[in-house]
């Protein structure tokens, strides 16, 4: 009996840790090099994306085919080859499962992978709380790991403010 106080006192201090939120990341800050399964069941490390592309944007939505995760997907997908014109490529994050993922995909004819990131570690990676859902954002980074941009809350103007952006980078 000596130990409950203890083991309450553990308890309570593990599950108060295993939840804080990690400080949301901003421009100027060095994007996460992590990765997840993709729609269709490979491995995608963004590191190694963000080397590829004079930018990477990576939009997280928190539910596949709910109605303001569907238009910010398809403002990026509708965005896609301006996009790419800008030397952009898109990757897109929730926590849904890779079948919800791969659904959300074929329905609404993305040409870009989303991650199925069931275990948050992409979110958690990217400041976000990682319970429940992940949270809507959408950051571009640069080829060098660097956040240069940063959009929170937006559905079907999400393409229109990424171009605005890169746009101004000429």
């Amino acid at each position: 009996m000596k130990f409950r106080p203890l083991l309450t006192l553990s308890v309570f201090l593990a599950m108060l840790f295993s939840t804080a939120k990690a400080e949301p990341l901003k421009v100027g800050d060095t994007a996460p090099s992590v990765g997840g399964i993709t729609d269709e069941g490979t491995t995608i490390n963004l590191g190694d994306v963000y080397k590829k592309n004079t930018y990477t944007v990576v939009w997280f939505y928190p539910k596949a085919l709910t109605g303001g995760c569907t238009k910010q997907g398809c403002s990026l997908r509708d965005g896609a080859t301006e996009l790419t014109a800008k030397g952009a490529t898109i990757v897109g994050v929730s926590v849904d499962p890779i079948e919800k993922q791969k659904e959300f995909k074929e329905v609404n004819h993305f040409p870009f992978p989303l991650i199925a990131d069931t275990d948050k570690v992409v979110v958690k990676a990217f400041g976000q709380a990682g319970t429940g859902t992940a949270s809507r954002e959408c950051y571009v980074i640069n080829k060098a790991g660097k956040i240069v941009y940063k959009d929170t809350g937006v559905t079907d103007k999400q393409a229109e403010n990424v171009l605005a952006f890169l746009n101004s980078q000429k």
